[in-house]
């Protein structure tokens, strides 16, 4: 077969694989939106405009961990081929691909851009492991601590069964973002996959892995200043709620991205929100709170989707 048949071939099965992917997002996107704006509805809710700044931060939240994995490219090999804007975009695009159960659909989408960008396929894969250990590890870790100082170890003991999943997760994700440990690791497994080797590059020193850790913290505050701001929103709260109630939220969205087989974790979030918002607010205001968290980062997909195509219209203005 000809160069020119087979390059055709290739684009008609890209194309059309992008439009399946693009339909089968778009009606889990619309199926969640629904059902839980049907919920927030029958609980008569009326509208506060503090739910516009919500949106926005749970929107901007994703371009800026997408600027931390772009960095995080470019300090695993320096001259890599991605910009700031190049970076969010891509992350924006394959966030919104996190409908599909397991993040399968997310990777594949920065395997496939670095392909197009001659970039190693095996450096996207190590960056995007990088990238959701840092984030997990800032959704985990400083999530616990504050939960358990400002409900106790009570809530954890009761409810074992919903959290235990991300305590059990917490060594293995430790054990990777050590450099020694991730490259025995990798090299091992990865013996029939790379031939020609790994280099040392490819896995971040103890001071960059600090740095990053630290910088993954960001996205995660964003985002519990938007949850904060629903709560408030709905019930009264102190300052001293704030802290455990942006925890609440990057706790339970920890525990949605490892349940790998859900769909966006749909479900399994609302369920951690409550059992941790309601030791901070009523059992029925943590309910409606979980509800509306779901239709708001809902909502801010469709904002990410803009972000996303503006972002990729500027770097089409400049031959990117």
């Amino acid at each position: 077969m000809s160069e020119p048949k087979r390059g055709g071939r290739r684009r008609l099965l890209r194309y059309v694989l992008t439009v399946v992917v693009v339909g089968v997002v778009g009606v889990l996107f619309w199926r969640a939106l629904a059902d839980n704006w049907d919920e927030v509805s029958r609980r008569g809710l009326s509208f506060d405009w503090s739910w516009l700044a919500v949106l926005v931060l749970f929107a901007v939240a994703v371009p800026v961990s997408g600027l931390l994995w772009g960095l995080i490219v470019r300090r695993l090999e320096p001259g890599t081929p991605v910009g700031a804007r190049e970076a969010m975009a891509v992350h924006s695009s394959s966030w919104l691909l996190k409908y599909i159960p397991g993040q399968v659909g997310s990777l594949l989408n920065k395997v496939l851009w670095g392909q197009r960008k001659g970039i190693s396929r095996l450096l996207v894969v190590i960056s995007f492991v990088y990238e959701n250990v840092f984030l997990q590890l800032a959704s985990i870790v400083p999530s616990i601590v504050i939960l358990v100082l400002a409900a106790g170890v009570g809530v954890f003991q009761d409810n074992a069964g919903a959290v235990l999943l991300p305590l059990l997760a917490i060594v293995p994700l430790v054990a990777v973002s050590n450099r020694a440990v991730f490259s025995r690791l990798l090299r091992f497994a990865g013996r029939r996959f790379a031939k020609d080797g790994i280099p040392d590059n490819y896995f971040l020193r103890t001071p960059d892995t600090l740095l990053f850790q630290l910088a993954f913290v960001v996205p995660r505050i964003i985002n519990g200043v938007g949850f904060v701001l629903l709560a408030a929103s709905i019930a009264p709260i102190g300052p001293e709620d704030w802290l455990p109630l942006a925890a609440t939220y990057a706790f339970a969205g920890a525990i949605g991205i490892l349940a790998v087989f859900v769909p966006s974790g749909l479900g399994v979030r609302e369920a951690v929100i409550v059992i941790f918002a309601s030791q901070f607010l009523s059992l029925p205001d943590a309910i409606i709170l979980s509800l509306l968290a779901r239709l708001v980062s809902t909502l801010a997909d469709a904002l990410i989707a803009l972000i996303y195509g503006g972002l990729r219209l500027s770097l089409r203005k400049d031959g990117a």
